[in-house]
């Protein structure tokens, strides 16, 4: 294993744009089969791809990504799924983000810095099928690498059913990396995605991790892919139940509020939104998780 994990950084790469490839042919797919119930009669969405890069605070050009975003369609009315790969070096307020949870051994020092991961929000036509969020990514620094990420279920009419499957798809991922990750990373992300200011959680949850490092690469590695992999059939049954139910103005409005606690959160408190500003990175792809439209009361 080399001092720069070259071949380890590659290989994440790789997956998460493999995954990229896979959620957005499956959207896309979804689209195309919507042929009865609400919107059936638009035309099929498509996503839209334009690259990102990332300035440096040198100014030079360090590293970029995919943004893939589908607005407008028969069962999405705005998705995103971004892939990104950046490196360079961390700056002062981005160093103090980091070090304020994780000790990274010569970070001042050494600010060098390498990440890569996917990203995805979606924001639903129907009321009743729930917003969902994903992520996975890799983060290294000459002192240390870890990993983090997860996926959390955000419905507006919440389906008590539908909330347990989203659960127990997540767990069945899990449980092959060892039985405490499940229970352990539900509790964070319970954590996690709670509005302080509004007392209350965004969504019903699911699980979130960050700083994921046992010293076993390849094993940290698998769970994070199996994190994945765990998206498409975890949310998908939600879509298929819920995406032709009828629904009504007051159906849309609940949806609607529902998505002001989701705009409130990502701009006042998501991690990930901080630290890709403070980095940097492209702000539209950055803020690519805002839904197309949210109410206020």
């Amino acid at each position: 294993m080399t001092e720069d994990y070259t071949d380890q950084k590659r290989r994440a790469a790789a997956w998460f744009r493999e995954l990229r490839d896979q959620i957005v042919a499956a959207f896309e797919a979804v689209e195309d089969s919507q042929t009865e119930g609400p919107m059936s009669d638009q035309p099929a969405g498509r996503f839209e791809i334009r690259e990102t890069r990332r300035t440096g605070a040198d100014g030079q050009d360090s590293g970029g990504g995919l943004m893939s975003v589908m607005r407008g369609g028969r069962v999405f009315e705005k998705v995103g799924v971004n892939i990104s790969e950046v490196f360079g070096a961390l700056g002062d307020q981005a160093q103090r983000s980091l070090s304020a949870r994780k000790e990274i051994p010569g970070l001042e020092k050494d600010p060098r810095f390498w990440a890569s991961g996917i990203s995805l929000v979606a924001h639903m036509q129907n009321p009743h099928v729930p917003a969902v969020h994903m992520n996975t990514r890799m983060f290294w620094t000459p002192g240390a690498w870890w990993f983090g990420g997860g996926s959390d279920l955000n419905p507006c009419i919440e389906y008590e059913a539908d909330t347990a499957d989203f659960h127990a798809t997540l767990q069945k991922y899990c449980d092959p990396h060892g039985a405490d990750l499940y229970p352990r990373y539900k509790a964070w992300a319970d954590e996690y995605f709670f509005i302080p200011h509004r007392k209350r959680a965004r969504g019903v949850g699911g699980i979130f991790y960050d700083d994921h490092c046992t010293g076993d690469w390849e094993a940290d590695f698998a769970f994070t892919q199996d994190v994945g992999r765990a998206f498409l059939p975890a949310f998908l049954a939600q879509v298929e139940r819920r995406r032709s139910l009828p629904w009504d103005k007051d159906d849309k409005e609940t949806q609607l509020i529902h998505r002001g606690l989701y705009a409130e959160y990502n701009l006042v408190y998501d991690r990930g939104t901080k630290f890709g500003l403070q980095t940097g990175h492209d702000p539209d792809a950055v803020l690519m998780s805002l839904p197309p439209f949210a109410r206020w009361v």
